[in-house]
């Protein structure tokens, strides 16, 4: 499991310990909401940024609404990245064309369902129910940012598992790039 921010630093950032945001929130019946509006009622009313409302409400609904980890309103969602010393536009290519796809990744099936040459490939993944996103991060000439993010996962099981398996794919694709 994330390690949990601890309260010095949620205290430092947002003048609260989460055992005050989630008493604050429970008194404006927070129970009842949903994510995008406890978010925005942290933003509006007190001022918190937006990557704070973020993660005060993500744990308030963890530790209090029984959130589980990577779960999202639409399923779980789960994400990887790596950093890999080649052209966004070679490893663009390796990932959007299936011939190239099929030298690392296990399941190169998925549907494409829209891209944006050398910054984003979304698509149906392989099981017809979740969706798969690949963007695509120049960090100089010679090294790119790949991250995959998978979404609308039925189960946290299941999220899990696919956390794993895009590990050891990503690990695949940068040997396979390695080779060529």
């Amino acid at each position: 499991m994330a390690k949990r921010i601890s309260d010095e630093a949620v205290k430092k950032s947002t003048g609260r310990i989460w055992k005050d945001w989630f008493t604050l929130l429970n008194g404006a019946a927070a129970k009842k909401m949903e994510h995008k509006e406890i978010a925005k009622l942290l933003y509006e009313k007190y001022g918190l940024s937006g990557w704070w409302s973020q993660m005060v409400t993500v744990q308030y609904e963890q530790d209090v609404k029984g959130r589980k980890k990577h779960e999202t309103f639409k399923g779980f969602q789960i994400s990887k990245s790596i950093t890999i010393p080649f052209s966004v536009n070679r490893i663009f290519n390796s990932v959007n064309i299936i011939s190239k796809r099929k030298a690392w990744l296990n399941d190169p099936d998925f549907k494409i369902t829209g891209s944006a040459k050398n910054k984003i490939i979304r698509g149906k993944w392989i099981d017809a129910k979740s969706n798969i996103e690949f963007r695509f991060y120049p960090k100089d000439k010679s090294k790119t940012q790949l991250v995959v993010q998978q979404s609308k996962i039925r189960t946290s099981g299941e999220a899990e598992k696919m956390k794993k398996y895009w590990v050891r794919q990503l690990n695949n694709f940068k040997i396979h790039l390695g080779k060529n």
